[in-house]
C-alpha cells in the first residue's frame, strides 16, 4: 500500500462528543406520563360530561320515564366519563364525590346526602371495572354497556340500602320492591353509555 494511501484514509473518533452526551441524557431523562394520570383536557371532559348529566336529568328523565324506569344521566355520564379517561381509582371517587354533591341541588335531590354514598360507591366499582377487558367473540367491546350496568346496579342498590336504613325497612323487602327500577334504569344507561362512546372516542382519539 501506497504511503499516501495510508495517510489518507479517514481515522473515525469513537470518543463521544458533547452533542451525544446531551442526547443520551435527554433520553435517560425522558419519562413517559404516569398511566392513569387525569390531564387538564381529561378534567375539562369530566366536568364538561357531569353538566351535561345534570341538565340531561333535569328535563328529560322524567320525559323517558316508564313504569317508574328512567334513565339516571348523572350515572351515565360519570360512567361514560371514567370509561373514556380511565383515571386512577382515587381520581374515579372523586369524580363519584362531586357527581353526588351536584345531586344536593335542590332540584336534584329527592333525599338530601344519600347520594353522595351511592355515587361513591357506583365510582369505586366502575374505576374497578374498566380494567377487566370484556369483549365479545374478540371483536366488539361490550366492556361500557357491562361496566355502565353494574355501576349503575351498585349505586342504585347502595342509594336503597341507605333508604331502608333510614326508614326501617327491611333489606329483602327493599331489594325486591326497587329491583324493577334498579335494573330498569341499568339497562338504559348502559344501552346510552354503549352507544355514545365510540363516537366520543373516535372524536378525542382515544
Amino acid at each position: 500500500m501506497d504511503r499516501n494511501d495510508a495517510f489518507a484514509t479517514p481515522i473515525t473518533s469513537a470518543t463521544p462528543t458533547a452533542s451525544d452526551d446531551a442526547a443520551q441524557k435527554r433520553v435517560v431523562t425522558a419519562r413517559p406520563a404516569a398511566r392513569g394520570a387525569l390531564e387538564v383536557r381529561d378534567l375539562i371532559l369530566v366536568a364538561v360530561l357531569l353538566a351535561a348529566g345534570a341538565v340531561l336529568k333535569l328535563t328529560l328523565a322524567s320525559v323517558l320515564s316508564v313504569a317508574g324506569m328512567k334513565p339516571n344521566f348523572v350515572i351515565a355520564m360519570y360512567a361514560l366519563a371514567i370509561i373514556i379517561t380511565r383515571p386512577k381509582l382515587g381520581q374515579s371517587l372523586a369524580i363519584g364525590l362531586i357527581a353526588g354533591l351536584m345531586c344536593q341541588l335542590p332540584l336534584m335531590a329527592a333525599t338530601p346526602l344519600v347520594n353522595i354514598a351511592s355515587e361513591l360507591v357506583g365510582a369505586l366499582v366502575c374505576g374497578l371495572l374498566i380494567h377487566v377487558p370484556l369483549k365479545l367473540a374478540g371483536k366488539v367491546d361490550a366492556s361500557p354497556f357491562v361496566v355502565t350496568f353494574l355501576t349503575t346496579v351498585a349505586s342504585g342498590y347502595t342509594f336503597v340500602f341507605v333508604l331502608a336504613f333510614m326508614n326501617g325497612i327491611a333489606l329483602p323487602a327493599a331489594v325486591v320492591g326497587y329491583a324493577l327500577m334498579v335494573f330498569g334504569t341499568a339497562a338504559f344507561n348502559a344501552v346510552l353509555v354503549q352507544v355514545l362512546v365510540m363516537p366520543l372516542r373516535a372524536v378525542l382519539k382515544r
